[in-house]
């Protein structure tokens, strides 16, 4: 049976070229499904037959967790990655990341792509760092929110928001947009955490391989490469 791996959105190069890496050991390659960890976590309690899922946050994982539909002991965090503030990739917008900086005012008419916050890890974590910040007040009611935080990137890329909160794998993925400044402090937002789990369902017997597979030395290292890092 094909192995099908439910994954978050911003996984989607750095996973591609790891399926393709497994499949070059002379495994059949992996069916990746790729969307928010929100929307795949539910898909998972309503039964889906996959074999593996890769979060973005640890609370989707917790939710599959705590329904039994993981198997135990095959839980693992192994990437993390950095929130950024981006723009068009022609825009001259300047602005830093500081306490009650001026993100409402930096948006003229415009409108803050971010996934939604209500529920995606990427838009739960920005929303995090923009109340730290101070200025979430200023821009909530501002935010145009997409259902992953690839279809933020894709706002900003289009040039339909002038500005959106990305992960910084993102922002390295798309030459379309630019990173505005630096990430935004490690200490606005709960740590980004990526875990991968097999899945009770799982009936493929390439499942725990590729798990394996992605968290060896050889794995972390295409996922690095990406821009991610594995501490």
């Amino acid at each position: 049976m094909t192995l099908l791996v439910l994954a978050a959105a911003s996984l989607r190069e750095s996973l591609e070229e790891a399926a393709a890496a497994w499949a070059a050991k002379g495994h059949e390659r992996p069916v990746l499904s790729f969307a928010a960890s929100s929307a795949l976590a539910r898909q998972i309690d309503t039964g889906a037959p996959a074999d593996l899922f890769l979060s973005a946050d640890e609370e989707w994982m917790d939710y599959v967790e705590a329904r039994k539909r993981i198997v135990p002991g095959t839980r693992a965090s192994f990437l993390h990655n950095r929130l950024v503030l981006i723009a068009p990739a022609a825009s001259n917008v300047r602005l830093a990341i500081a306490p009650r900086f001026p993100l409402s005012r930096a948006l003229g008419n415009g409108r803050l792509a971010m996934a939604d916050p209500a529920a995606v890890p990427a838009g739960k974590y920005g929303k995090a760092a923009l109340e730290r910040l101070g200025v979430w007040g200023s821009v909530e009611n501002r935010v145009a929110s997409g259902e992953n935080v690839r279809a933020a990137l894709a706002l900003v890329e289009r040039g339909a928001a002038p500005l959106g909160i990305v992960y910084a794998t993102d922002a390295m993925a798309s030459a379309k947009v630019r990173v505005v400044v630096g990430a935004f402090p490690e200490s606005s937002h709960p740590p980004i955490s990526y875990p991968v789990a097999r899945l009770a369902a799982s009936a493929s017997p390439e499942a725990e391989g590729f798990r394996r597979f992605l968290l060896s030395r050889e794995g972390r290292a295409i996922f690095v490469r990406h821009g991610f890092s594995s501490r």
